[in-house]
Formats: structure tokens, C-alpha cells, sequence
């Protein structure tokens, strides 16, 4: 079976709610693992370790997109090798040349580009420092710099819903253009957005689409991932 064309990017509370997200999802569902909840990074490892284990494909991550902790999730990108890494754009190539060391190239790393309000403009100051300094690029030049170092995959966020379709279809025709085949549309995403974001990204091109959808599915109490939600989302992109 090749790579699905669209894939979740969800969390889970534990390995047993990992493995129930990834058998109601036939395998379309990546499980986040937020390196910010980890007091070290051999704990974050650790975490990462036992979820690899029970067969649940990983996707590591900052926590909130807190650039701050790009280094954590490099080096635990590094000891795991998992199916897949979250980054800021000024450490995505750092992270991918890692991994690359290590023999690994199997693993999709992504680099986080936030728009820039209207379609064509982004932001790719997304670092701890950088991302204090408010200059807008064209998604031409993003996409090139990422294609020029192998990056596989661009993060769009915030998305905010259906606010940016527009932005979203630039940014992916951008990407397409210079050959990188993953789109990550990420922030306020729910079962009535999913469809049409994911459709632009498709009709611009992109081989692959992971949405983002966290915190909107945990319930609040038990800070479990519902079930029946994450069947809704792929309910609502049936078909596509």
C-alpha cells in the first residue's frame, strides 16, 4: 500500500488511545508527540520509544509551535527516527542534514511557514529569534529555499479555518512548483473546514496533505482524543 494521500496529524493521551486513533483511522493518522511536555530530552525519547514500539507512527513536535524548542526536537528526531518531524524554518534544514547523517530517509520534516495576510506574502521568520522580526517573503522564494536543502514538507499555520483559502492556495502552488510534495494547513481546523482546505491543496498539486487538528478533538476532562470526532474529520474528506 503506497503513502495515503491524506493523512491526520492528531494527539493522544497514551499509547492505548494512540492505537484505538490508529485503527479507527486505518493507518491515516499521524500521533504528535510535543517535545515542550518533556522535562529532558531522553524522556521526550523515552515517549517517542514506547509509542514506536506499539506500532503507532509518530510525528514529533515543538508543543504550541514554541520555536524555542527546535534544538529538543532535532536531537529527538535524531535518536528516534520517527515518520515524522515538526520544525521551525530555520531549523528544518539542520534537522533534515541529522537525520540524513544517520542513514535515515524515511522520515517527512516539515518547516513551519506562517501567512503573511494576504496570498503570496509569508512569514518565514519562525525561529526563537527570528521570529520577532515581521518581514514578508513570496511563497516562490520560501518554497525554492526549502527545495534547495530537501526539505519534504511546508507546516502552514495559522490557518485559521476557512479565513485563508486563498493564502493556502498560494502557498501550495508555490510549493508544488519547486517539487516539495507535502502540505501541512494547520490551526482551527475542524469537521466542517477539513474539506475544502484540503481540496485546495489538492487542486494545487500537493501529493500529500496532513492536516493539523489538536486540542478542538481532546476532551477536556479525561484528555482523551475522541474517537467519534477523528471519524467525523475523515468522514468530512471521504472521497477525496
Amino acid at each position: 500500500m503506497g503513502t495515503p494521500k491524506i493523512r491526520l496529524n492528531v494527539l493522544a493521551r497514551d499509547v492505548e488511545n494512540a492505537k484505538q486513533i490508529c485503527s479507527v483511522t486505518d493507518g491515516r493518522a499521524l500521533i504528535g508527540i510535543l517535545v515542550k511536555g518533556f522535562a529532558s530530552v531522553e524522556a521526550a525519547i523515552t515517549a517517542v520509544e514506547q509509542y514506536q514500539q506499539a506500532g503507532v507512527p509518530v510525528s514529533v513536535g515543538l508543543g504550541a509551535g514554541d520555536p524555542t524548542q527546535w534544538k529538543k526536537v532535532a536531537e529527538v528526531a535524531v535518536q528516534t527516527q520517527p515518520d515524522h518531524v515538526n520544525q521551525v524554518f530555520p531549523a528544518a534544514g539542520y534537522t533534515l542534514g541529522g537525520l540524513q547523517a544517520v542513514g535515515n530517509s524515511h522520515t517527512i520534516v516539515n518547516a513551519l511557514i506562517a501567512p503573511g495576510g494576504q496570498p503570496g506574502k509569508v512569514q518565514v521568520t519562525t525561529g526563537p529569534m527570528s521570529n520577532k522580526v515581521s518581514e514578508w517573503l513570496s511563497c516562490d522564494a520560501a518554497a525554492a529555499m526549502l527545495a534547495e536543502i530537501g526539505v519534504h514538507s511546508v507546516k502552514f499555520y495559522p490557518v485559521d479555518g476557512l479565513e485563508r483559502l486563498n493564502e493556502i492556495k498560494a502557498m501550495a502552488e508555490a510549493a508544488v512548483r519547486y517539487g516539495i510534495p507535502v502540505f501541512e494547513p494547520t490551526g482551527g481546523i475542524d469537521a466542517a473546514s477539513i474539506r475544502p482546505i484540503v481540496e485546495v491543496c489538492l487542486a494545487a498539486g500537493a501529493k500529500q496533505v496532513i492536516p493539523h487538528i489538536y486540542t478542538s478533538i481532546v476532551d477536556k476532562e479525561t484528555g482523551l482524543t475522541r474517537l467519534d470526532q477523528v471519524e467525523e474529520l475523515l468522514t468530512a474528506i471521504e472521497g477525496l
